[in-house]
């Protein structure tokens, strides 16, 4: 299966011991007959760095990320402009990570998803846009390339991004669904007498 990780012309920023992607990754959890609805027939094209966005430490001490790293338009961006694919791990199986996305359920009920907690390119940095600003600017959207591969990918909204603007999507009311279920079970579980 297909890795695409390279270790050259990796974007400034790009943390230690996360492999850097120009393709997605498949993971064994993938059956042929569902890697074959993902890909088709032709392989994986590869994606160079984007030159649209840069990684950037997030300085801004009322940001929710502060001191973490966010996604940022290194140039105007029209509005819905492609920025770049979402790339990671493609998988089939369970997994509890900050930076899984779904990427198609398919009609034998199979959930697929793309996750980038170990392996991704720089869409990994992009932030969800509450507590920063009124809405996104960016929105997640499902597509096919040219050679007929399904991703998901980052596109500008309806107003262009100017030069230095953090991108920002919506995880998503499962995202933070989610995420709320795990902090209440932490908070019962450390209630709990032993």
């Amino acid at each position: 299966m297909s890795s695409g990780s390279s270790k050259m012309n990796t974007p400034a920023h790009w943390p230690p011991g996360i492999s850097y992607l120009s393709s997605p990754s498949y993971t064994l959890s993938v059956p042929p007959h569902i890697l074959t609805e993902i890909r088709g027939s032709k392989p994986s094209l590869h994606t160079p760095p984007c030159n649209l966005v840069s990684i950037r430490r997030i300085t801004a001490p009322n940001h929710p990320a502060a001191g973490q790293y966010g996604l940022f338009a290194n140039r105007t961006i029209p509005p819905h402009s492609h920025i770049c694919d979402y790339l990671g791990e493609v998988h089939c199986d369970d997994r509890n990570s900050d930076y899984d996305l779904s990427l198609l359920r398919t009609r034998d009920g199979t959930n697929v998803g793309v996750d980038a907690n170990r392996k991704g390119n720089e869409a990994r940095f992009v932030n969800d846009y509450r507590s920063i600003q009124a809405k996104p600017n960016a929105i997640f959207k499902e597509g096919r390339t040219t050679s007929g591969e399904l991703r998901i990918s980052i596109w500008s909204g309806a107003s262009k991004l100017r030069k230095g603007e953090e991108i920002l999507v919506s995880y998503g009311k499962s995202w933070w669904k989610a995420r709320h279920a795990d902090v209440s079970e932490e908070a019962t579980q450390s209630r709990t007498p032993e």
